[in-house]
């Protein structure tokens, strides 16, 4: 399952949609898998304590009145967190017991975890449902070779023999039987070795375990990849195109209308309590025509620092700019310019929490929010405004107002986008169900941060402005399952914080319909071509051989065979280059022969030995084309 920051809306879904499971799960079945794990989250079921929810959703997350627990500390040998999570678990585990899930009761539940998150939250992989290769094939084929292994891996007596520094075989086998099971390792993280094993010679790529199910024949290596690769592919949708987008400027607020009720700005998760990413903190200030500078060019700064994670500053309601925090680093300083009036002046802060850092470690002893604002280059001197006297509200008009649901979207007068860029602005606009069966997605093209929804469904919170280290967005690519979708006038709403406009963003269709293989003489056939049967090992075909194999996914065809070439070929997936070394046409055409309008081949790698080569190298590698 995917995992991400939580979505708070009662219209949010899991990432994989219901509609999407049983496909999934077909998936994981044919990959080897006879185990699924999933969670059950206590934030969703428990969002209020002592009130349970029924459990039809499934998200992630502990509940945000948890933290104000006094003494709390989250996932540690806490006496207030072990009570709390025992309340709940118990809960959980006795309404297992009255339906009879465990194994132990004939049910399909073998074990139930506590906790997984005292690491880091692990990166997950973009939820289409997509097969990603080799991931899902390399998979299958280790589940495929210990599957060969079970009978001495059960009966076996396990005994390690050490080969050489770094190399060790683990062997289970048992006396007086031909069962018998290997496991060769090169633990050297940068060279390959050659280890002499029952007495034959045996390659071991670096960091690297060979198994062999008879303690004779490699049926698979974990750093030679057998399994096919495959390349993701976006095509804009010829449907779902032509938007014509309205807007919505979200309303900035004043002490007019969120008067003052404490002194200083409250803390950001204690005033949102997980119910919303936004929070406005309003205050104004008197400025004597004597404090403001007469130049137009020399202006006072407000300077705002910020616990995090991300804020926009507004002065007279209009947007001076934004700052926010950083993985590393969540408190920040905004400074800017301002042009301050003689007379009263508003100031308007929405402060946004992000999830940063990405994991549920500590939290109870993170804060967020602004701590300090002062006003510099006044001709009276610096102002202090911290202690000012601060109004909050919780959320943003549109949110309370459902303005992602067509009825809530109807409460609102939507003009046609202006050629002056606000920023908080809430577009719309309708689509189409995209052609065909394939994955959709939106593209966020050109936009800032926000969220999305479709059909009054979170999509997810998107943030292209926020650059890695290769200076591009982690996520431009945002899912929509097609359960989401009906087949016209569909809703799309875009809240964007940042002065951008939606023109580019665009809906697309995902596939992965270029399959690749890349083999070399060093592949040991592959894994399928033995099973074990009536407590024999054996292969399955009559020619054991090492090569290329291709499948097109969803009962599709090779179209088009895009590169083939044997010899020195480098590159991955769908950016293959010949190399120094090659044999291209006669590649091409063999290759052809070979997978041209079939839904899968194999091309032997000794297809190749009648080629006039004067490589070194002996490496196969094709990429193809699928397609209905």
């Amino acid at each position: 399952m995917a995992k991400s920051s939580e979505p708070r809306d009662s219209s949010s879904v899991p990432r994989i949609s219901p509609e999407m499971w049983p496909d999934i799960l077909e998936k994981a079945k044919r990959g080897g898998l006879n185990v699924i794990q999933t969670y059950v989250f206590w934030n969703i079921h428990e969002p209020v304590e002592g009130q349970m929810r029924s459990f039809h959703c499934i998200f992630r997350g502990l509940p945000y009145w948890l933290r104000e627990k006094p003494n709390i500390i989250f996932r540690s040998y806490n006496a207030p967190f072990k009570n709390y999570m025992k309340k709940f678990v118990t809960m959980i585990i006795d309404m297992m017991k009255e339906n009879k899930l465990f194994a132990s009761q004939g049910g399909p539940i073998v074990l139930a975890q506590i906790e997984n998150e005292y690491n880091h939250v692990q990166l997950a992989y973009d939820e289409l449902g997509l097969q990603r290769e080799p991931k899902w094939g390399h998979l299958r084929d280790v589940h495929k070779a210990l599957n060969l292994c079970k009978k001495p891996l059960l009966w076996g007596t396990p005994r390690t023999q050490v080969m050489g520094k770094g190399l060790e075989a683990r062997i289970y086998e048992k006396p007086g039987t031909n069962i018998c099971a290997a496991f060769l390792a090169n633990n050297d993280t940068k060279f390959a070795q050659t280890v002499n094993f029952g007495g034959r010679d045996y390659l071991l790529p670096p960091r690297s375990i060979s198994v062999l199910p008879d303690c004779t024949t490699v049926v698979y290596n974990t750093q030679t990849i057998v399994s096919q690769h495959n390349a993701r592919n976006f095509v804009p949708s010829k449907v779902a195109t032509n938007f014509q987008w309205k807007m919505y400027s979200e309303p900035v607020p004043t002490v007019e209308h969120v008067p003052v009720n404490n002194k200083i700005p409250l803390e950001l998760y204690t005033l949102l309590k997980d119910t919303t990413d936004y929070g406005w903190y309003t205050t104004s200030i008197e400025l004597d025509i004597e404090d403001v500078s007469k130049r137009p060019d020399i202006l006072p700064v407000i300077r705002i620092a910020s616990l995090g994670h991300a804020m926009l500053v507004y002065v007279n309601g209009e947007y001076i700019g934004g700052a926010h925090g950083s993985h590393e680093e969540k408190n920040f300083v905004f400074q800017k310019s301002v042009p301050f009036k003689a007379g009263l002046n508003h100031i308007a802060l929405l402060g946004t929490l992000v999830g940063l850092p990405d994991s549920g470690a500590y939290m109870e002893h993170r804060f967020a929010g602004p701590r300090s604002i002062t006003i510099l280059g006044l001709n009276t001197g610096t102002l202090d405004v911290s202690k000012n006297g601060w109004g909050h509200q919780v959320g943003l008009n549109g949110e309370r107002n459902k303005i992602f649901t067509e009825e809530g979207s109807q409460k609102f007068d939507w003009s046609d986008i202006k050629e002056q860029k606000s920023a908080l602005t809430w577009y719309k606009t309708y689509f189409d169900a995209p052609e065909g069966n394939d994955p959709v997605a939106i593209r966020m093209n050109k936009m800032g941060k926000g969220q999305v929804w479709v059909n009054g469904q979170s999509i997810g919170r998107y943030w292209m402005s926020y650059l890695s280290p290769l200076r591009q967005p982690t996520q431009a690519d945002y899912h929509i399952p097609r359960s989401f979708i009906k087949p016209k006038q569909n809703l799309l709403l875009i809240l964007e914080e940042e002065p951008l406009t939606p023109e580019k963003v665009e809906i697309v269709l995902v596939n992965r319909d270029t399959i690749c293989s890349y083999i070399t003489q060093y592949h040991p056939p592959n894994v399928k071509s033995w099973e074990r049967k009536n407590k024999q090992f054996r292969a399955v075909v009559d020619d054991v051989k090492s090569g290329a194999h291709l499948r097109c996914p969803d009962q599709k065809k090779i179209a088009a065979i895009e590169f083939a070439s044997f010899g020195e070929p480098i590159g991955v997936c769908g950016n293959y280059e010949h190399g120094k070394c090659n044999s291209a046409a006669e590649t091409q055409k063999l290759v052809e022969q070979y997978c041209l309008g079939k839904d899968s081949c194999s091309v032997p790698l000794d297809a190749f030995s009648n080629f006039k080569s004067e490589c070194d190298g002996k490496t196969i590698a094709i990429q193809a084309k699928c397609s209905v």
